[in-house]
């Protein structure tokens, strides 16, 4: 059991998701044709016989990995394409320390230019504003045009707009900084300028939403940092869900044990408005002042998908071939990461697993063969309990009957808060991100 719940915390290394899910032999058939890079301990085959042109829209730990993969397994021969609109990737995970001050947002971003220097792979810092399925291009906001044999879309997530939050200036006094970046650093001067006994207020939007304990355990991250900093505060979380949505038993005991009577929680909420303004928040079950209100919107996927008329699942999600990521709305076309409608969380550690599916998917289609019929993938995250403290949650997912990924029985779990833990995830977060961008 032991050896096993290590594997699947540390999957996040190529080596062993290559392992775990029996990725493509195909790609790496003649090992006489790798060539080492010249920069770093990758290396890309330069013959594999399989060409093709693919572009990839966005940059996320789903569209970095897939990118990398399709260059380290697909050799040269095939086009990788990188289009994203940042310079660089700010990673969510592991922002709420930030809120704590135990990070800043500066490290938790990561370049491209490993994918450039060591795959060659194309970054192209841009916008797509338009796709042609039946053409087969993209064009950016630049006039660019971009044919591809292969697409694959990897937008991440946007977010519905709550009432009351309609303006910019609203959105600026209550952030969801549900994509780290300026948000969490603005949320975390918000959370160190409230008095004693002030009122931090957080909403959880229904599921499915990006990263399913991550909501939680923002609550007890400032929890702890309020218990210690401002005496007499309080948490109060709203949950549109029945309840705990992820670590159920870790995060019931941190609410009413180990941050009891600072963390007051509530399943079932539904938000009427928010008056940014005052601070004030409409519920079904009652209003609320609080001296900072963090509002996490309903999520969709992201606005290339939607505004192309490509998200097929209540106008929100792309319903996709989970054997290879293909889009059921448009062939040719593949939606990776928290877009894709898959059964899987919406997760940073899925996107990369999600990716490499796609990436040995894209590989044997150009090359005229079928995808693996029976992909396998992991989840793996931790959640910091206290400021030392950190749990886990472990899954493996398969193909069921209805062409979506199901856990497979007997092979998910979730680890109590220990301080190991705590010094465990920070090893897990630099192995997964070394994975999909170096």
């Amino acid at each position: 059991m032991t050896k096993r719940r290590e594997f699947l915390k540390y999957a996040g290394a190529s080596s062993l998701a290559l392992a775990a899910s029996g990725f493509s032999s195909l790609a790496w058939a003649d090992s006489k044709t790798r060539t080492r890079s010249t920069t770093g301990d990758a290396t890309v085959p330069t013959n594999t016989g399989i060409v093709g042109n693919v572009v990839v829209i966005g940059g996320g730990m789903a569209g970095a990995t897939v990118a990398k993969y399709l260059r380290l397994w697909g050799g040269t021969g095939i086009k990788v394409t990188l289009v994203e609109r940042d310079p660089f990737y700010t990673s969510s995970i592991m922002s709420n320390l930030v809120l704590s001050g135990q990070r800043n947002v500066s490290s938790l971003q990561f370049s491209y230019g490993f994918l450039a220097s060591r795959y060659g792979v194309t970054v192209k810092q841009g916008e797509v504003v338009k796709i042609d399925p039946v053409g087969r291009k993209v064009s950016l906001a630049d006039g660019t045009v971009l044919p591809y044999d292969r697409l694959i879309v990897a937008p991440g997530v946007d977010f519905d707009v709550v009432p009351g939050l309609e303006t910019a200036d609203a959105q600026k006094r209550v952030p969801h900084a549900w994509k780290a970046g300026s948000q969490t650093t603005d949320l975390r001067n918000m959370i160190t300028a409230m008095p004693n006994g002030g009122v931090f207020a957080m909403t959880i939007p229904a599921a499915p939403y990006r990263c399913p304990p991550g909501p939680y355990e923002r609550a007890c991250v400032v929890a702890d940092w309020l218990k210690k900093n401002r005496p007499g505060s309080k948490v109060l979380v709203l949950d549109a869900n029945p309840g705990i949505q992820a670590e159920v038993n870790t995060f019931t005991t941190a609410f009413t044990s180990t941050h009891k009577g600072v963390i007051e929680y509530h399943s079932g909420v539904t938000i009427a408005s928010v008056n940014a303004a005052t601070g004030d928040i409409f519920t079904n079950i009652g209003n609320t002042r609080a001296n900072v209100l963090n509002v996490i919107p309903p999520h969709r996927a992201g606005k290339i998908l939607t505004s192309n008329g490509l998200a097929d699942v209540g106008g929100k999600w792309t319903s996709v071939d989970v054997r290879s990521y293909e889009a059921t709305v448009a062939p040719h076309l593949h939606v990776i990461g928290d877009a894709a409608a898959t059964g899987q969380p919406k997760a940073g550690h899925i996107a990369n697993q999600e990716a490499k599916v796609c990436a040995d998917a894209v590989i044997r289609l150009l090359s005229g063969r079928t995808p693996d019929p029976a992909p396998v993938t992991n989840s793996a995250c931790y959640s910091p309990i206290t400021a030392d403290t950190a749990s886990w949650l472990t899954a493996v997912y398969g193909v069921d009957t209805m062409n979506s990924m199901k856990v497979i029985p007997g092979a998910s779990g979730e680890g109590h808060a220990t301080q190991d833990n705590f010094q465990d995830m920070s090893k897990w977060f630099s192995t997964l991100m070394s994975d999909s961008f170096a």
